[in-house]
């Protein structure tokens, strides 16, 4: 009589039709994710540039450096709070896209509610009205950083995400800029308004939903092993264990956080700016096209960079191009030299958001990963709620130039730490992650 077949070989059996699963419908699911991103990316751009949003609240505050920090911290604030609810809410689930749907479309109700309040509200109303739907863009977001990325890990392999998130963010990249640019023209003009903002943020709402809508063609599959449901507050109580777990992990998260910290300099790289060369519609919409041009052109080679030789060669690279173009803008004048940093900056940025985002999918296995996605997010985030406001005291004290070197200092302390005491996880001993890997192409 047979023996019956070892625990081991029916998770591996199981593990091998998963992947070959996800290979069968990567095509699929590849386009869907580049018309989500495409779309997507295209209208959160238009909010989350360092360009149109920094310099609407300075109008709404009358010209308050301290308002434009404050309530831009708030949007971290809100991705402070929930990935690490949403990790709870998704990871036994054997399907998630569902959930990434209600989260998705509550993210765009609140962009729509930023542009309305400023067509609907006087200036100090609004000012307090688009604190609070920053902060709830926020709280979704920090959901859906979660669900997506995890969504992606399910039916992405490793090996393709460096290619798709570059070509997704070029062509992305390509219709930004160009979106950019006709705001800045022609509903900004050369003397900005709070219409003209507002009415740059409902176009922002239309493209995202045309974008979210895109993921109704994803095929979602169901892994072969499932976390059983825990409540959060024993989930929240095995963090410490998971991190003690994986040194390698936790150094990253603490590195990147660092680095994130300089991301409190991004609202006032317009603000500087604007003092020598003026922020008309005109200037806004040249410098906001070359930010996301420039993360358009570059997403190409830093994807292209990731897959061979891992994400985190590319993290470190995103660093060193920030510190420069940082000091860079120290010393420009002029609007050419000025749109050439933001070409270096929107590069930087680009490159640092996609290999951040994918390098915290290849540490552990499957059924751990929506944990450490939210940890790596919330513990980014609240250095992310910590800057501006930081930047925002700094630059009402002492002015930009101490803004951008505190900013230049904690992107130099996360990218060492990066470099000297983590390891290229890519490469680290052979894992169950090695099992996902389908061998076709698409």
């Amino acid at each position: 009589m047979a023996l019956p077949p070892k625990t081991e070989d029916k998770d591996e059996t199981a593990e091998r039709a998963y992947a070959a699963w996800v290979d069968a419908h990567l095509t699929r699911n590849y386009l869907a994710h580049l018309g989500h991103g495409l779309l997507g990316q295209t209208g959160f751009r238009l909010l989350n540039a360092p360009t149109f949003l920094p310099a609407y609240i300075l109008l709404l505050s009358g010209g308050s450096n301290v308002a434009v920090g404050a309530i831009l911290s708030l949007q971290a604030l809100g991705m402070v709070l929930t990935p690490l609810l949403s990790a709870n809410l998704i990871e036994h689930r054997p399907r998630v896209l569902p959930v990434g749907f209600s989260t998705g479309a509550a993210m765009r109700l609140m962009i729509l509610c930023i542009a309305a309040s400023g067509l609907l509200l006087p200036p100090t109303a609004a000012l307090w009205a688009i604190g609070v739907f920053i902060l709830g863009f926020g709280l979704f977001m920090g959901m859906q950083g979660v669900i997506f990325n995890f969504l992606m890990s399910k039916v992405i392999p490793v090996s393709k995400r460096g290619r798709l998130t570059g070509l997704r963010n070029f062509l992305a990249g390509m219709t930004a800029a160009a979106v950019a640019w006709a705001a800045g023209e022609f509903l900004l003009g050369e003397t900005p308004s709070v219409a003209g903002y507002s009415w740059t943020f409902v176009l922002a709402f239309v493209l995202t939903s045309i974008g979210l809508s895109m993921l109704l063609f994803v095929r979602e599959p169901q892994p072969p092993r499932l976390r059983p449901r825990t409540p959060l507050t024993r989930r929240l109580g095995e963090i410490p264990a998971l991190l003690r777990s994986d040194s390698a992990f936790t150094t990253y998260v603490l590195a990147r956080a660092l680095a994130t910290m300089g991301r409190m300099a991004a609202p006032f790289y317009i603000l500087f700016a604007g003092m020598e060369i003026g922020l008309t519609g005109s200037v806004l919409g040249i410098l906001t096209m070359a930010f996301t041009l420039a993360g358009t052109f570059s997403n190409l080679a830093w994807g292209a960079l990731a897959d061979r030789h891992g994400f985190r060669l590319a993290l470190l690279g995103s660093i060193a191009l920030w510190i420069l173009s940082t000091v860079a803008l120290m010393a420009s004048s002029g609007l050419l030299l000025t749109a050439l940093v933001f070409i270096g900056i929107g590069a930087a940025f680009q490159g640092f958001q996609q290999s951040a985002m994918n390098l915290t999918l290849e540490f552990g296995q499957r059924d751990e990963l929506p944990m450490r996605i939210a940890l790596a997010n919330t513990a980014s985030e609240i250095a992310g709620t910590m800057g501006p406001i930081l930047g925002g005291i700094l630059a009402a004290l002492l002015g930009y130039q101490a803004v951008f070197a505190t900013s230049i200092g904690f992107l130099a302390l996360g990218g060492w730490m990066l470099a000297r005491h983590v390891p290229e996880p890519r490469y680290r001993a052979a894992s169950l992650a090695e099992l996902q890997r389908p061998g076709g192409d698409i």
